[in-house]
């Protein structure tokens, strides 16, 4: 089968957040079937080209036995809600001699990953002048995180951009997304259930695992065996709501037996290390190499996972999948009822957003509890190797993919 992925973020090594595009196209690849990209030069979490993309601004390359056509695109120093809207049309501009070039190649099925919304009239035209069916995966709903954040204002452009949208759905075959929270938002915004797919973010359960030893990161950074670690691991941006974590590490600064580290790029970094920057307990670390991810993970002996409360049921955070197969467990700063506060609840705590006293108590509580705390975690790899093992995630994608392509989807499902 021919299988061509469209996507801004396509990681050349299995980090950021293209990483997940990047094993798929590689697993489909390893399965036998021909696999194209079109994909942007990598620029995330960074927010600069990668080292050596800036020319030629096209290209074609071989990787892992993906062929990878880059377009180039615009990115910006101080990504907000224009610039971003701005950064992903140059992309969807520029991409769409790219993407027409692939007519002639004639996909068996055209897989547009959003975000990058802007993205997917192109995908489905593509499809349709090779007859082949149209996919939309949707990490997020950018949309309405843009316009809870307030990144985007106005009654009219919203419901101009939420029409937009909701038509725009309408014409692919299938429309996938992470979470069942999402599916009912897919469901709300008019996708019938017939052309929708549950397709998770997904975690190698081999390379990350709970670890028998102390992980060697405890030396590198100096952390003493009897002090615990409260990690957070992953992109330093808007929606995660991260200045709860120096406010709780100020007031548990007199714990000396708890330390926090940060681990990850992005815009919220120097705001997160000003605010740090007279704390004993917090520690830094840049984004670390693939095959490290697992020491990284088992550095924790609880992870947090802020959320903003505006973006908490709209994302799924693909970390979660990496710290639930760490059997460490999670605490989580979102609402009740959300999809994150409902998986986290069965391998962790819950409190909410951007209330530091709450977390403060949730940290507390799950230290001074060993007992409570290795429950949890051994729930959370249960729930991984359940869920999220990636073999298990990818093997049902070739499934549906197979059967898409030789049935097809009847348009009245």
């Amino acid at each position: 089968m021919k299988i061509l992925l469209y996507t801004v973020n396509f990681a050349p090594e299995p980090t950021g957040i293209g990483k997940y595009s990047g094993e798929m196209a590689a697993w489909l690849a390893a399965q036998g079937h021909e696999v194209r990209v079109v994909s942007a030069p990598p620029y995330y979490p960074l927010w600069k080209l990668g080292d050596g993309y800036d020319k030629p601004m096209y290209r074609r390359e071989l990787w892992q036995g993906v062929e990878v056509w880059r377009a180039p695109i615009w990115v910006p120093s101080k990504p907000n809600g224009i610039t971003r809207i701005l950064h992903l049309l140059s992309f969807a501009v520029s991409s769409l001699p790219v993407m027409l070039r692939q007519v002639f190649w004639k996909p068996n099925i055209v897989m547009t990953v959003a975000p990058a919304m802007v993205c997917a009239p192109t995908g489905w035209l593509v499809a349709k002048l090779c007859g082949g069916k149209a996919w939309l995966h949707i990490q997020d709903f950018e949309l309405d995180v843009a316009f809870q954040m307030n990144l985007l204002k106005g009654k009219l452009l919203k419901q101009l951009m939420f029409n937009a949208e909701r038509w725009v759905l309408s014409w692919f075959d299938v429309v996938s997304t992470i979470s069942n929270r999402m599916l009912d938002k897919l469901r709300a915004k008019g996708v019938r259930a017939g052309r929708m797919r549950f397709f998770p973010n997904w975690v190698d359960v081999s390379h990350v695992y709970p670890l028998e030893e102390p992980s060697y990161y405890r030396k590198e950074l100096g952390i003493e065996p009897d002090v615990k670690v409260l990690l957070f691991s992953g992109t330093l941006g808007g929606k995660q709501g991260l200045m709860v974590i120096p406010e709780a590490a100020r007031k548990l600064a007199h714990r000396k037996d708890l330390m926090f580290v940060i681990c990850g790029e992005g815009v919220m970094k120097p705001q997160l290390e000003e605010a740090s920057a007279d704390l004993e307990n917090i520690k830094f670390l840049p984004l670390q190499p693939f095959e490290r991810l697992g020491q990284l993970l088992g550095l924790a002996d609880v992870h947090l996972l802020p959320q903003s409360p505006e973006a908490a049921d709209l994302v799924l955070p693909s970390k979660l999948s990496g710290m639930l197969a760490s059997g460490k467990p999670v605490i989580a700063t979102c609402q009740m009822g959300t999809e994150i506060a409902r998986v986290v609840s069965k391998c962790g705590l819950v409190v909410p957003p951007e209330d530091s006293d709450a977390l403060v108590e949730a940290i507390e509580r799950l230290f001074d509890d060993d007992i409570a705390r290795m429950k949890f975690g051994l729930i959370a790899r249960d729930y991984a190797n359940e869920l999220f093992d990636k073999h298990n995630v990818l093997n049902r994608l070739v499934n549906q993919l197979d059967f898409i392509s030789s049935l097809g989807l009847a348009k009245t499902k």
